[in-house]
């Protein structure tokens, strides 16, 4: 399957419409856009291709919370359908929670990092960071956005990236925004440690994990 280049604000306004509460859903896809009154989410609550408010919101069944709830975690974090679901059978291997694990898992891609110490505005900007060999890790440049971190491990920019305008308006962005506690950033040294794996209570993704246990449980 290849990745969706469509329009990302069509991906939020979908989960809007199929939430159940009917809350504002924002996968926070393009960065601080989705945080002004320019949000598509903001100005246009219905779903894509959807002119007028219709009828009302249909009944959805249990198979198909558990679908919407798979599909919102993937765009959330940027993953293919087969490398999602590889995540999720790895997780399943580990001791503990298996929802917990399925969420470590995928704050541990590297561009979810770079995302998380604030050096770019949204994972979609974050992948493409790496991919273009900014970052290194303990030293070695990393171009692969799913390059799984560890407790340990030192994410930094490297030195000739920091001297670009890019990074310098991206650098004294994150000056003003704090790092999650399990991940330690350094601004003089433009790198960051994981300093652990983060707790289920750290990580701010609004999905309901036990659904998708419940999805590939089936």
């Amino acid at each position: 399957m290849a990745r969706y280049t469509g329009p990302v604000c069509r991906l939020c306004r979908r989960e809007t419409a199929a939430s159940k509460t009917g809350e504002k859903i924002k996968l926070f896809l393009k960065g601080d856009r989705c945080l002004t009154k320019k949000c598509a989410v903001e100005r246009r609550g219905t779903a894509p291709g959807q002119k007028t408010q219709g009828k009302g919101r249909q009944k959805i069944s249990e198979y198909g919370r558990q679908l919407r709830e798979k599909q919102k975690m993937r765009r959330y974090y940027g993953v293919l359908e087969r490398q999602f679901e590889n995540y999720f059978q790895t997780a399943s291997r580990k001791k503990g929670t298996t929802g917990t694990q399925f969420l470590q898992l995928l704050e541990q891609r590297l561009d979810n990092v770079v995302y998380r110490i604030n050096l770019a505005s949204s994972r979609a900007q974050a992948r493409q960071l790496v991919t273009h060999r900014h970052f290194t890790v303990n030293g070695r440049r990393v171009n692969i956005p799913s390059y799984l971190v560890r407790p340990g491990d030192v994410v930094a920019v490297t030195e000739s990236s920091q001297k670009s305008p890019l990074f310098q308006m991206l650098l004294d962005a994150a000056a003003n925004r704090h790092a999650p506690a399990w991940l330690s950033y350094n601004e003089q040294e433009k790198a960051a440690k994981i300093e652990r794996l983060p707790g289920r209570e750290e990580i701010d993704t609004p999905v309901d994990e036990q659904l998708i246990v419940e999805y590939y449980s089936r």
